[in-house]
């Protein structure tokens, strides 16, 4: 399986010839989620759903689905009926041919005063190994992890929890995603500290893709 890395938190999975989606919102490209088989979205705030970005994908292919939850799949459901799945945690079901779990159940806390809504991450298995993404939250899934889409920076994150969450969920390689709200300046910051030079991650590679990079992932351990 081969990944694309989008604007912001938006990636494309690729495999067999069929591509699945995650997280195409507003901050991602306007035709980031054209020519999906299959879209997840992990939550409802517009920097990861854009109704208009999904509205264009399910308009352009009839075959197209969207897996997400359920503030997401009633904005949807009506204008599309059949083709938006409503799913939480503790969901297994397969999407255009790619294997997914669902994990997680609550956006990270950004605030005490601002009222904490549903997230989920989505664990896409491929090859014997295991791709998540985790939204908008540090979820860690019960199962092993082999490539980790690290949501590198947020109103809601400090750098510590995302070193920590690096060690306890402890992938092969963990690939920067949600950094949209990041300068340029910012990036070799971040990497040195994720990086060998930083405190220490648990021995996982930190990678730091540019968007329309294109890479294969990683199988599970031996």
């Amino acid at each position: 399986m081969e990944l694309t890395k989008k604007g912001h938190a938006c990636v494309r999975l690729h495999r067999d010839g069929r591509t699945l989606v995650i997280d195409p919102g507003a901050f991602s490209e306007e035709d980031a989620a054209v020519g999906a088989d299959a879209i997840l979205v992990t939550h409802e705030h517009p920097d990861h759903f854009d109704e208009g970005r999904l509205r264009a994908a399910l308009e352009a292919d009839p075959a197209t689905e969207v897996w997400t939850l359920r503030s997401v799949a009633e904005r949807l459901t009506a204008a599309f009926p059949g083709r938006v799945h409503t799913v939480g945690e503790g969901d297994a079901f397969t999407a255009a041919g790619f294997e997914v779990e669902v994990h997680g159940q609550l956006h990270a806390v950004i605030h005490p005063d601002i009222p904490r809504i549903t997230n989920v991450g989505y664990a896409v298995g491929h090859d014997g190994g295991t791709v998540f993404h985790p939204g908008d939250a540090l979820t860690v899934p019960d199962r092993p992890v082999d490539t980790l889409l690290l949501p590198v920076h947020a109103p809601w994150s400090k750098v510590a929890e995302v070193v920590d969450y690096l060690r306890e969920v402890r992938p092969r390689v963990a690939y920067d995603v949600h950094d949209g709200l990041l300068s340029d300046l910012a990036h070799p910051v971040y990497g040195r500290l994720l990086g060998p030079d930083g405190p220490g991650v648990g021995g996982a590679e930190h990678v730091r893709l540019e968007p329309g990079q294109r890479v294969a992932l990683p199988t599970a351990r031996p």
